[in-house]
């Protein structure tokens, strides 16, 4: 069931958002029950077979949380318990998401050796598994150290199965969930909360399919034909690499808005987990940025627990490098993403470096600062680019290809047909290169030049008892609504869906 789907938008939401208030008016408790059932089917509608997976997960971590907490047993026997549940957690999440990727790497490895390969095990990966498993490490982690204070079940079985986060994210924490399941507010219903939630879900709708969908349009054909080994040429490439660059900004940035509008409709603040990551002058800025909370998650749990910058440089970087590493292979289970991720942590130690070497500089006046963010940005926003050629293909030889012709100038005129020469051969839908070249450049207008949805927010929700801007808000969320009909025919689910 996609948020961008009329089951979701027409059916399941409505009667979840009613019953939840009317409930809620005589019983807080069974009013989180109702909406941790409904997340529960919100996912079997998915998967009905990968439900015991989800209950049996939570059920396990709520126990052992219970047997963490200090006070509860010895510190040595509740360290065990903390080792022996993250494993059981990872070893999960492990055999699930990289069980068929381990054994096909192995299998190339055999076959060089000349001998027999393993039998692939052809698991399926339950979708949303990385993001439910991460949030309850963390739980796990904070119930050993003595800083989870929230211990009804019901409102725990809500924090991990939650259905506005539970598919693409964020990751949550527990302490921004948890308490706001016991406020006696979130179960009143508030025509600013309403109003503020439309804007943000209709503003997230339209970004998904009217922009997302299109750009992928131009991305998705020449990414395959590069994996296919069809020849590409340096327009082609280049439309691609920032077709697919928009492509998953509003792709992930319209699921944000759907899931913080979704949430703020039921009364329930998700945590910002995108903000604009485009305008970032250096990749420090864009990963506090992009994807904030897995940021947050793999900063405080990863990274502070290799050490993090306690150890000195040498191995400050290493600590760096190892959890970017281990991010990029989060995102699936592919060499490609591990590259991405080797990418974006290499480009991280340049930045670090650079900041503990630029103090010795002299330092700029206004115009230089100036021109100095300006070039940070620049080449921020191309390394991303260049990053994204290996996130998005699923093959080294479709990404060389690709980065070839990227920067293959000697490749870059063409005659009077400029498109068709462009894209010979390559399925994408047929228009004009200045067509294509304004779409692009209406999608970078809106990345840059435009205020974020969630800036936008804050006056809808003082002026939601006005008639008027519930009329207005209405009207947006139907029109972003019936653009779902006008894309039907190349709608998709959202990328981190995947993830």
């Amino acid at each position: 069931m996609l948020f961008n789907s009329y089951p979701f938008l027409v059916a399941f939401f409505p009667l979840t958002l009613v019953a939840f208030f009317v409930i809620g008016r005589f019983s807080h408790a069974l009013a989180a029950a109702w909406l941790g059932f409904a997340s529960l089917c919100f996912y079997a509608y998915w998967s009905i077979a990968a439900v015991p997976l989800l209950v049996g997960s939570i059920c396990l971590n709520y126990w052992f949380g219970l047997a963490l907490t200090p006070g509860s047993s010895t510190d040595a026997t509740r360290r065990r318990r903390l080792f022996a549940v993250v494993a059981i957690n990872l070893g999960v999440l492990g055999y699930f998401k990289y069980a068929n990727f381990f054994i096909g790497n192995l299998n190339w490895a055999l076959d060089s050796a000349s001998l027999p390969p393993l039998h692939a095990l052809n698991v399926v990966l339950p979708i949303g598994i990385s993001f439910f498993t991460f949030t309850q490490i963390a739980f796990l982690v904070d119930c050993y150290e003595g800083k989870v204070l929230e211990r009804k079940f019901v409102h725990y079985l809500l924090f991990v199965s939650y259905f506005p986060h539970l598919i693409s994210g964020p990751v949550l924490h527990h302490g921004q969930m948890m308490p706001q399941f016991r406020r006696a507010e979130t179960y009143r219903l508030l025509a600013g909360n309403i109003l503020s939630g439309l804007f943000s879900v209709a503003v997230g709708l339209a970004k998904k399919v009217l922009l997302a969908d299109e750009f992928s349009q131009y991305a998705s054909p020449v990414f395959n034909a590069a994996r296919d080994g069809h020849p590409i040429g340096i327009i082609a490439a280049w439309t691609a690499a920032l077709a697919y660059t928009l492509q998953i900004y509003f792709d992930f940035s319209g699921y944000s808005d759907m899931a913080i509008g979704l949430s703020r409709m039921l009364g329930i603040d998700l945590p910002l987990n995108f903000n604009a990551p485009y305008k970032a002058a250096s990749i420090i800025e864009f990963w506090r940025r992009w994807h904030m909370s897995l940021s947050q998650f793999l900063r405080d749990y990863l990274y502070f627990r290799l050490g993090g910058n306690r150890l000195g440089v040498a191995r400050r970087y290493a600590n760096l490098m190892a959890t970017m590493l281990l991010g990029g292979l989060w995102h699936g289970a592919s060499w490609t993403f591990v590259v991405w991720g080797g990418l974006h942590g290499s480009y991280l130690l340049v930045n670090h470096a650079w900041r503990s070497w630029a103090p010795r500089l002299p330092r700029p006046g206004k115009t230089g600062a100036a021109v100095g963010r300006c070039a940070g940005f620049a080449l921020t926003f191309l390394c991303v680019v260049v990053a994204w050629i290996f996130f998005r293909s699923t093959t080294f030889e479709g990404a060389a290809r690709l980065l070839h012709a990227m920067f293959d100038f000697r490749a870059a005129s063409c005659g009077a047909n400029c498109f068709d020469q462009a894209f010979k051969g390559i399925a994408v839908p047929p228009t004009s290169l200045g067509y294509l070249g304004g779409f692009l450049s209406i999608g970078f207008a809106i990345v840059w030049l435009l205020p974020t949805t969630q800036a936008c927010t804050p006056r809808l929700r003082e002026v939601g008892s006005s008639a008027a801007w519930m009329v207005a808000g209405a009207l947006l969320f139907l029109v972003s609504s019936l653009a779902v009909v006008n894309a039907s025919h190349h709608s998709s689910e959202f990328i981190y869906f995947n993830f």
